[in-house]
Order: C-alpha cells, then sequence, then structure tokens
C-alpha cells in the first residue's frame, strides 16, 4: 500500500513525472490499477522497496519511449499487469483508432 501511494501521491510521483514525460511528445499515459499493484509487488519481491520502484518503471517504458517520439500516431499509452509481469507490452493506441472507437460508440 505504501508503494502504490509512492507511485501516485507526491507533487514529484514518479508515473505523474512519467506522464510529464510522454505529455511532451502528445501522448497520454496511462497506468491501469492492476499495473500500479504490479509494480508495487515487483518491487516488494526485488525487496527493492521504494528504491526499486523507478528502475522497475524504467524498464517497463524504454521501449516505448524510444518508440512514441518517432510515431506521431501514437495518442495513447496503457501499462497494464500484464506488462510490468512481462506477458506482453505496454498497449498504444493510435489516433486513428481512437477515432475509430469513438465512431462505433456514437
Amino acid at each position: 500500500d505504501a508503494l502504490v501511494r509512492i507511485l501516485r501521491e507526491p507533487k514529484n510521483a514518479l508515473v505523474k513525472q512519467y506522464q510529464k514525460l510522454f505529455d511532451i511528445d502528445g501522448v497520454e499515459l496511462e497506468f491501469t490499477e492492476d499495473a500500479i499493484e504490479a509494480i508495487a509487488d515487483r518491487a516488494l519481491a526485488r525487496n527493492t522497496g521504494a528504491r526499486g520502484l523507478r528502475s522497475i518503471l524504467e524498464e517497463l517504458l524504454l521501449d516505448v519511449m524510444f518508440d512514441v517520439p518517432s510515431d506521431e500516431d501514437v495518442a495513447v499509452v496503457t501499462v497494464t499487469a500484464e506488462a510490468v509481469r512481462g506477458e506482453g507490452a505496454p498497449q498504444m493506441l493510435t489516433r486513428a483508432e481512437i477515432e475509430a472507437h469513438r465512431g462505433m460508440s456514437a
């Protein structure tokens, strides 16, 4: 619970820092609730506590942070618990996919 709060609550929380980095490229970065908990669980499993949170996020987002600036069509990146556990990559939605989804729900 404390690690989850550390990820989200402080003014300079890690999640907010990464969201700001993605925002610079016009991309919204989202974390599912399960992803936040999985990140905290991973830090506990590594016995790194709060110090390990940044390295977990860096490992998780490194490839995406490299890809996003070169792909202007990416609008949203969603980090899921599966991605945190290494069972897939963070999900990237393009502006076209978002528009198509909006059109289907209208």
